[in-house]
C-alpha cells in the first residue's frame, strides 16, 4: 500500500493553447480542432438564425447571445489547457 501514487500531486499537462493579450491561439492539433469546431458551429447558429428571422437586426440579436455563449465555452477550455509559463521547466 505504501507504493500507491497520490493522485492530489498528479498534473495533466494539456498544453492546447497559448494566451496571447486577451485571445486564445492554438498551439496544438488538439487546440486547432476546437478552435475550428467554435467557427463550425458559430457559421451553423447564424445559418440556423438567419433562417427563421425576419430582419437583419432580428438576427443579429438573436446570434450575439449565442457568439456569447461559445466564446465563453471556448474560453473555459482554452483556460484550462494553456500553456503555462512553468510548464516549460
Amino acid at each position: 500500500m505504501e507504493h500507491r501514487k497520490d493522485l492530489s500531486k498528479v498534473q495533466i499537462n494539456l498544453n492546447w493553447f497559448t494566451r496571447r493579450g486577451v485571445f486564445y491561439w492554438p498551439v496544438s492539433i488538439m487546440g486547432w480542432f476546437i478552435m475550428i469546431l467554435a467557427i463550425a458551429f458559430a457559421i451553423y447558429r447564424f445559418m440556423a438564425i438567419d433562417s427563421q428571422s425576419h430582419s437583419v437586426s432580428d438576427t443579429l440579436i438573436n446570434f450575439v447571445f449565442n457568439l456569447l455563449l461559445i466564446g465563453a465555452a471556448y474560453a473555459v477550455i482554452a483556460y484550462f489547457t494553456e500553456s503555462k509559463k512553468n510548464d516549460h521547466q
